[in-house]
């Protein structure tokens, strides 16, 4: 069953983080901060251009970087949260009926090693079936404002996502390509809630770790927690200032595409004081076979992974073999 295998990683990898000295200092230097709005921001655009460099600079040293993007307008926002609260508050037996067949794509909770942490996913979350269907299984009677709330956040999220990636292929070159990588991207929307811990100590919500997502766009409340570690292995707090934050995160999958050009940063959640926090992350997935553009390879860039089925990553990443591995990505697809 996926819950099982993805808890039983989740608490042998805590129980292995929790004995390790702490590794890194915190670093004074914040996230790349770029504003991604403005009617003047088009394709083609000299704005465009400029910003599609800062992206890719910014993911290329960091693998992430904080989106100023007004796609979400306020009565969004509250209602998105209210609709997280509602959620989290069912029976947790409700919740655990979230499974799907994609790896780790369903419900985690109720996990020894890390009790603050609680998340459900929602599979092919930009269509309304998608939404619809889990809404259904949370409350069988139905609750149309949830859905229609989750899937429009879907959908700035999936614009913003599209931006970000066509602009990041079009600064590397490789334009050509990006309609059918569009194409075959299809999106999780997890959903976060990290308990209060009720100390003002730092406290452990979810492990240090990379995404094996393509991209994820995230969002979250007001309570901070989002810690990156920098290439020269220092954490970074991410403060988020404004309800217009989104950070962008590039994933191992981005990583492997770009010939290992783009960072995908290492990051963890840490909490403190008496205040839930919530988060609702944009996951996106190819569906097909992710190979190196051959305009990424030169001498001076020799070819570092083979192509790869994208949810094969994911189940390698489950398996016995990519538990124990240091580098997954590196291990699965590396030549």
């Amino acid at each position: 069953m996926l819950f099982y295998h993805f808890s039983q990683k989740l608490h042998i990898k805590t129980n292995k983080a929790l004995k390790k000295k702490p590794c890194g200092m915190m670093s004074r230097v914040g996230l790349p901060v770029i504003n991604l709005s403005g009617d003047d921001l088009r394709p083609g655009g000299e704005r465009w251009k400029t910003t599609g460099k800062k992206v890719r600079e910014a993911v290329e040293e960091y693998g992430c970087f904080m989106a100023e993007y007004n796609g979400v307008s306020p009565e969004l926002r509250e209602q998105v949260f209210k609709a997280l609260e509602q959620l989290f508050d069912l029976p947790v037996e409700r919740k655990m009926k979230n499974k799907y067949e994609k790896p780790f794509n369903g419900y985690v909770g109720q996990l020894r090693t890390l009790p603050l942490h609680e998340s459900l996913g929602i599979d092919d979350a930009t269509t309304f079936h998608g939404v619809h269907s889990f809404t259904n299984l949370m409350w069988p009677s139905g609750n149309h404002h949830f859905s229609a709330t989750l899937h429009s956040f879907a959908k700035i999220a999936e614009a913003l996502d599209k931006m970000v990636t066509k602009m990041i292929f079009e600064s590397y070159g490789v334009e050509k390509y990006y309609d059918s990588h569009a194409s075959s991207i299809t999106y999780l929307l997890r959903v976060l809630k990290n308990k209060a811990p009720q100390s003002e100590n730092p406290s452990l919500c979810l492990v240090d770790h990379t995404d094996k997502s393509f991209t994820t766009m995230l969002y979250q409340d007001h309570i901070n927690g989002l810690e990156v570690k920098t290439k020269d292995g220092q954490w970074i707090k991410v403060e988020i200032s404004s309800p217009s934050n989104f950070i962008v995160i590039a994933g191992d999958a981005f990583k492997a595409w770009s010939n290992g050009r783009i960072e995908s940063p290492t990051h963890k959640v840490m909490t403190r004081g008496n205040e839930d926090r919530y988060s609702v992350g944009m996951f996106g997935f190819s569906n097909g076979t992710v190979e190196v553009p051959k305009e990424l390879v030169d001498q001076n860039h020799p070819l570092k992974y083979k192509p790869f089925n994208h949810i094969g990553l994911l189940r390698f990443f489950q398996s016995q073999e990519g538990f124990n591995s240091k580098s997954p990505l590196k291990d699965y697809c590396a030549l």
